[in-house]
């Protein structure tokens, strides 16, 4: 993957870990402008090549009474002036094949999430679009089953394709990140370590995921030491009300300081 190729994306020069970060579904556009506003004056300041993440509909729902979205074309509406008000690349997750075609007509990156990351239609589907693909990691998969996934992408002529790592089932009810699996998997496509969603506690009785945020600075910074080419991070101004995932997303006001402290890590490892 070339990130030149992607458009609007800044700071490629700085030689800094690129950024995947938004909140994990769009609620409104007045939510929207105001996280991607903020995010991109810290990733302007810090020189980091950021890209707006946001699910324009979540279909993977513990419940059916949960969250899913505003209306799909509303929500990639919203993303698309995003994208135009700030000039910055978008990324949102596509769950059917038909989506790929409809969210590529609004966004630069698709992604594929981690339940699906198998389902090769969809992979085509979404290589065919011409787009960056991000595959999501399946938390039931090996670093190096996933080879095969990216090699769908680039058999189907197209060699923009990025795998994120989220996390491994340890059990019924909580997630770990093995990082032996990201010097593996960027043998096949640049990585990105997917912070928040590796700390998540799935299968709660309740039917709302857990999480522990609180270790999220630990996880990044295990990430950076171990060269990921990029950080997956979903924030909000107001975690404990958010829609979706407000159990392991970073609250917002915490963004600057932790990315901060990340620079300084990766010039560190850099200078080695």
């Amino acid at each position: 993957m070339n990130l030149e190729q992607i458009p609007h994306i800044k700071h490629i020069d700085k030689d800094n870990f690129f950024l995947l970060a938004g909140p994990c579904a769009i609620e409104s556009e007045e939510m929207a402008l105001r996280i991607a506003e903020k995010v991109v004056n810290i990733t302007d300041k810090l020189g980091i090549p950021y890209i707006f993440k946001g699910s324009f509909k979540k279909a993977n729902r513990s419940r059916i009474d949960s969250f899913t979205g505003i209306g799909d074309e509303k929500a990639l509406k919203i993303l698309r002036k995003v994208a135009e008000t700030f000039k910055v690349p978008t990324v949102t997750d596509i769950h059917e094949v038909s989506d790929a075609k409809l969210a590529a007509e609004y966004v630069d990156v698709l992604q594929i999430p981690a339940f699906l990351v198998r389902q090769t239609d969809l992979v085509v589907a979404a290589a065919e679009t011409g787009k960056v693909v991000n595959l999501k990691k399946g938390q039931f998969m090996s670093p190096e089953s996933m080879q095969h996934a990216v090699k769908k992408v680039t058999d189907s002529h197209n060699e923009q394709v990025m795998i994120t790592d989220r996390g491994t089932m340890f059990g019924y009810q909580d997630m770990i990140v093995d990082f032996r699996g990201i010097p593996t998997m960027r043998q096949y496509a640049p990585t990105v370590l997917d912070v928040t969603h590796s700390l998540q506690q799935p299968n709660q009785s309740s039917g709302v995921t857990g999480g522990r945020p609180e270790m999220i600075e630990t996880i990044a910074r295990a990430g950076v030491v171990n060269h990921v080419d990029g950080l997956f991070i979903e924030t909000h101004f107001d975690p404990a009300n958010a829609k979706s995932d407000g159990a392991n997303m970073l609250d917002l006001k915490h963004l600057e300081k932790l990315l901060h402290n990340l620079v300084q890590i990766r010039k560190c490892v850099k200078a080695l």
